[in-house]
């Protein structure tokens, strides 16, 4: 949909919706907080195919090198084969079920992780075809489809259902994801970072729900972009689940890569972090889905 200049917001995917207006969303066993985590792996590739569209300031690596960038590549492959299972391990030992965001070319280039990070019981949510590929406007509707056909079908592939979640490359859409997910049966989204608590959005067929990721809590962007010490984001982290306990209703949803937390100098600190957000009184731990 076109932006609109109107009174309140610039588009029509959902009501603005101040969280003091609303009534206090009840999470499961009355708790206060509900905290999950999403593990996001995702295939970078040598050579995208021409015209496709790729954030081009990725973190990692040295910064941009000329072909091949043998740094960056191997410094995100670190998180699968390493990183992630550290990060795994670290989750499971605090009671966090986690949930992966994986694309299709991770699955079609990995798949013994593929299957491992199933038969752990991670919950598995489409996330596009490469971190090197990009949902945008350029894309036809047909192309759009097709795009998010493909990476649904792949998680297909591994778990035998298409899966409930969504988190597009770099948070990506076009105007037309939400309706085009709906569409394709997803039921959550993950890209629109604008709450601390899920709410509906307007689609045209079927029901489309965001769940909104905490953008500061999100590693790369924390880390990787505004180069935040590792000791300072896991306090955010820690910080951040204080506040929104306290609030009362609240859903704290966090974006770990393995190439960047899965290193062994960060994961001790996110261990000890998460550790402490479980501690808090009347924090569980918990699935996006299961708050719909």
């Amino acid at each position: 949909m076109p932006a609109e200049r109107r009174p309140g917001l610039d588009h029509g995917h959902y009501e603005w919706s101040p969280i003091s207006a609303r009534a206090q969303r009840q999470l499961p066993g009355g708790a206060r907080l509900a905290v999950s985590v999403l593990v996001v792996l995702e295939y970078l590739e040598w050579r995208p195919p021409e015209g496709a569209i790729t954030n081009r300031r990725l973190p990692g690596g040295f910064g941009p090198l000329p072909f091949p960038d043998y740094v960056k590549h191997t410094h995100r492959e670190y998180g699968h084969r390493v990183g992630v299972f550290r990060l795994l391990d670290l989750l499971e030992r605090r009671g966090i079920p986690p949930t992966v965001a994986i694309d299709a070319l991770t699955i079609e280039r990995y798949p013994w992780l593929a299957r491992h990070v199933h038969e752990r019981g991670c919950e598995l949510v489409g996330h596009g075809i490469s971190l090197s590929r990009m949902i945008s406007s350029r894309m036809s509707e047909a192309e759009e489809q097709a795009y998010i056909a493909e990476s649904l079908d792949a998680v297909a592939g591994v778990t035998g259902g298409r899966p409930e979640g969504w988190f597009g490359i770099e948070y990506n859409e076009s105007e037309r994801t939400p309706a085009l997910l709906a569409e394709a049966g997803v039921r959550y989204v993950c890209d629109w970072v604008n709450d601390e608590q899920p709410y509906p959005m307007h689609v045209p067929n079927g029901e489309l729900w965001s769940v909104p990721l905490l953008l500061t809590a999100d590693d790369a962007h924390a880390m990787g972009t505004r180069r935040v010490p590792i000791d300072r984001y896991c306090r955010l982290l820690v910080e951040s689940a204080e506040v929104m306990a306290d609030d009362g209703g609240r859903h704290l949803f966090i974006a770990l890569r393995p190439w960047l937390s899965g290193q062994p100098f960060r994961a001790r600190e996110l261990d000890r972090a998460l550790a402490a957000i479980m501690a808090i009184d009347g924090v569980i731990a918990i699935r996006p889905a299961e708050l719909l």
